[in-house]
């Protein structure tokens, strides 16, 4: 995929044939409404030039050096893109922002994340600029025309500055998922916190992905019989008033209580995710409370979750 640079040649070699505000709009098409200068320049424009273009309003500025074109108004892309030219040729968009374009998990920073090797760590407004020495080529890709850390480094890159399970699971309900790229990275940044964390999570992961359905549900029944819960219904279904029939994976009758565990391959796609969350709607209009947890969780952190059953089992009762 043709960076930031390469377009900008490409307009460049037909400045003779193309307006010079006509090319400029050509790649600001190309880049959600901002240019560099460095790209500005190869049209022909003079320093000159790209200052009365911007006392005309032709020209906004962004960041030093990036100039939105037409107007001052970018999208989330925008910005993005904008942060990403402001810090130089090999920059790309990393940790939150990157998770954000990949749709791994939201963002509500004005700040958006930049990485680059060797770069300057300079301050700049807007940006928080990662310095990665460790930053290979094989690590950043282009998302939506955008320049961004693959899945696997910004999920690395995410887990030393927010919490990642989420965007982990994220990753496998988008089919994103690679670990042996997830490996790759780790074993490339082994000394990084990031790194740890991630093998952690991973290791749940593999665990739940080899395990059949039987053996999960008997290491369920196994976590509610180490921490004294009464036994659930396994498998169990039940008619709503409405007169929907629905399968709940555990089941406490008397209490009310539906338990699903998510993660498995019936509960990636997108429909399935709908038709799961209007199940649940209709399931607590009848008086039923649904918990949705991952194997994972049963896996690496079963105390944690049978407190969580135990609770809410006794707060139904009371």
């Amino acid at each position: 995929m043709p960076g930031p640079g390469d377009i900008a040649s490409d307009i460049a070699t037909q400045r003779h044939r193309v307006p010079v505000d006509q090319a400029i709009a050509a790649l600001a098409l190309q880049q959600h409404g901002v240019v560099s200068l460095a790209q500005v320049r190869t049209t022909g424009l003079s320093a000159s030039g790209v200052r009365d273009r911007v006392a005309a309003g032709k020209l906004h500025g962004v960041h030093r050096g990036v100039y939105s074109v037409g107007h001052q108004v970018l999208s989330r892309e925008g910005r993005w893109m904008a942060a990403v030219l402001a810090c130089g040729q090999g920059a790309a968009l990393s940790h939150r922002s990157a998770a954000a374009l990949w749709g791994l998990r939201r963002t509500s920073r004005r700040d958006v994340d930049v990485i680059a090797a060797h770069a300057a760590r300079r301050r700049r407004a807007g940006i928080d600029v990662h310095r990665a020495d460790s930053l290979r080529s094989i690590d950043v890709t282009a998302e939506n025309a955008i320049p961004c850390t693959t899945v696997a480094r910004t999920l690395l890159d995410l887990a030393e500055v927010a919490p990642v399970e989420r965007a982990l699971d994220q990753a496998e309900i988008l089919h994103l998922i690679d670990v042996r790229a997830l490996e790759d990275v780790m074993a490339a940044n082994t000394r990084r916190r990031g790194a740890a964390r991630l093998a952690a999570l991973l290791a749940g992961y593999d665990a739940a992905k080899h395990l059949t359905r039987s053996e999960l549900e008997a290491l369920f029944l196994a976590m509610c019989h180490e921490a004294a819960l009464p036994p659930p219904e396994v498998n169990a279904w039940l008619t709503l008033p409405d007169g929907t029939p629905i399968e709940a994976d555990f089941l406490w009758r008397p209490h009310r209580l539906i338990v699903e565990t998510d993660g498995h391959a019936t509960h990636r796609t997108r429909r399935a995710f709908e038709h799961d969350r209007l199940r649940d709607q209709r399931a607590l209009l009848a008086g039923y409370r649904t918990l949705r947890c991952t194997w994972r969780q049963v896996i690496t952190s079963p105390d944690e979750l049978a407190t969580t059953i135990s609770a809410l089992l006794t707060a139904q009762t009371g």
